[in-house]
């Protein structure tokens, strides 16, 4: 796989089950993991639950998809979502896809996109089943990209500062399971002594967990996330270029 800045990235869209008005954060967290070379979202634009789409498409360069509801059950959508993954898959165009949909239809594609040696990214709402969510190599919930200044700017008016601690409501507790997992995690990639390097920890919690993410908990980063937890140690360590610091982790004993 090329550098993050190389990397071509397909990003499909399913309108049917992803809000619009959330489309400047996705676009900007995407753009952390490639260049989106191909934009699409498909849905049936007669219907007017798309209407909150229809006036970012321009602004994002998302090419809007028609796609009839032919039958009463039948998503048709995912059909059309489907057939055009495959096809740009066979055009070797592109080195990842970004599936933006919160339906578990979209399983067997993550995966047969992988089998076939793609980096599957998916994007969805925190509703999303986790058989979608464990068969992308990285999964991120639509929540946690909402701007803290955003929300600030809209409850700080009327109830001052009770608006972050409201927000901070809405992220996930550390239970004794998330605890569990980074230290099993930890152990798994420590040396002799106990000490972990924390991007070989931060990488295979994905590959355990795809849905892993510090922001979900409310930290920025997964360094000041462990730092929370009174089990683990921290120790930075000078590279040998002497640029900047190496973080590494070990649980306490």
């Amino acid at each position: 796989m090329t550098s993050s800045e190389e990397t071509k990235l397909a990003i499909l869209i399913d309108g049917d089950n992803v809000p619009g008005k959330m489309v400047k954060e996705m676009m900007l967290e995407i753009a952390k993991y490639g260049n989106a070379t191909i934009k699409r979202i498909y849905g049936d634009w007669t219907r007017p639950n798309l209407n909150s789409w229809k006036n970012v498409l321009l602004e994002n360069a998302i090419t809007p998809v028609q796609q009839y509801s032919y039958t009463t059950g039948k998503n048709a959508t995912d059909s059309a979502m489907i057939i055009d993954a495959m096809d740009i898959l066979y055009s070797k165009k592109v080195d990842g896809f970004f599936l933006v949909s919160s339906d578990s239809d979209f399983t067997r594609l993550a995966t047969r996109l992988r089998e076939a040696g793609m980096k599957v990214y998916g994007l969805g709402e925190k509703k999303t089943p986790d058989p979608f969510i464990a068969s992308c190599d990285k999964f991120i919930y639509i929540e946690i990209l909402q701007e803290d200044s955003d929300t600030d700017s809209k409850t700080e008016g009327a109830s001052g500062t009770k608006g972050k601690a409201k927000r901070k409501k809405t992220f996930d507790r550390i239970t004794g399971k998330v605890i569990r997992l980074i230290e099993s995690t930890i152990n798994d990639t420590a040396d002799e002594d106990g000490w972990a390097f924390m991007g070989d920890v931060g990488t295979l919690l994905l590959k355990k967990q795809p849905n892993f993410d510090p922001r979900n908990f409310g930290y920025p980063k997964l360094t000041p996330l462990i730092d929370s937890i009174d089990k683990f140690e921290i120790e930075p360590r000078a590279s040998q270029r002497g640029k900047s610091n190496l973080i590494y982790v070990r649980n306490k004993e």
